[in-house]
């Protein structure tokens, strides 16, 4: 990451309201291509608000994103894909009767030929699942099967499908939140794989995580938010690991 460099994504002072819940107070960070940013925080800290503000689920009531220095309107999750973020929730949102292949261009398809409206085109099972392949060699993820639906394959595996598919549309930034939940350590050390090979092709990955472990090993920074305000912003590392938490908790380090 080159410091000087604008940043991919910006936050300016976000502000976000519930009724009488402020659920973002002033919030402001930065992620630059190349890197992995942990956003951290306890329960109602604001990182999943923060998120959704990102990603188009809820518009801001204050503030400004930007994006490669310009600001940008996301009003939709539609807009925010358009704009090349995506997003991974913990429930992954796979269709588990399709395989890898089609849920990567569910709503994307590849149809031919593209000159005829896109409910006249013929679908290309062929070429999608050639291009999914492409897409999981090229990120390392090995799967036993590529013709056969998500359903049958682990969590691990699960996970893996569905980050791989965020990147199959994201040219900016993309955001998973807690991406080893409810995973073992091997499937989890194939998902930290996963991430790092996304930030050794130039994109801005932004996690959020409970995991301090995986934030000393994976991140390059990592921003703490607390009740909707963010509290620091600390390269991790074994010294401060427990200032993070410190910062996380409300305690003194």
């Amino acid at each position: 990451m080159n410091p000087a460099s604008t940043p991919v994504l910006a936050v300016r002072h976000a502000e976000k309201r519930f009724g009488a819940v402020h659920a973002l107070k002033g919030v402001s960070l930065e992620a630059f291509r190349g890197e992995v940013l942990a956003l951290l925080g306890d329960n109602g800290a604001g990182k999943s608000t923060l998120v959704k503000c990102i990603s188009g689920v809820y518009p801001l009531d204050g503030g400004a994103i930007l994006l490669d220095g310009e600001a940008t309107a996301l009003y939709s999750p539609a807009a925010a894909r358009r704009a090349g973020i995506e997003t991974v929730y913990q429930d992954l949102a796979l269709f588990d009767n399709l395989t890898p292949a089609q849920n990567f261009y569910c709503g994307h398809e590849i149809a031919f030929p593209s000159w005829l409206p896109r409910g006249l085109r013929i679908l290309s099972s062929r070429a999608m699942d050639r291009e999914a392949a492409h897409v999981l060699e090229r990120l390392k993820v090995n799967l036993p099967k590529l013709d056969a639906p998500v359903a049958l394959m682990s969590g691990g595996q699960r996970q893996a499908i569905a980050v791989a598919r965020a990147t199959v549309f994201a040219h900016k930034v993309v955001m998973l939140d807690e991406p080893t939940a409810a995973l073992g350590v091997r499937e989890s050390r194939k998902v930290l794989a996963l991430i790092a090979q996304l930030r050794a092709e130039g994109n801005a990955v932004i996690l959020i995580t409970h995991n301090m472990e995986h934030v000393v090993e994976l991140a390059d920074r990592a921003i703490v938010l607390r009740q909707g305000r963010k509290v620091g912003e600390l390269k991790p590392d074994r010294a401060n690991q427990k200032e993070l938490v410190a910062l996380i908790v409300g305690a003194e380090a």
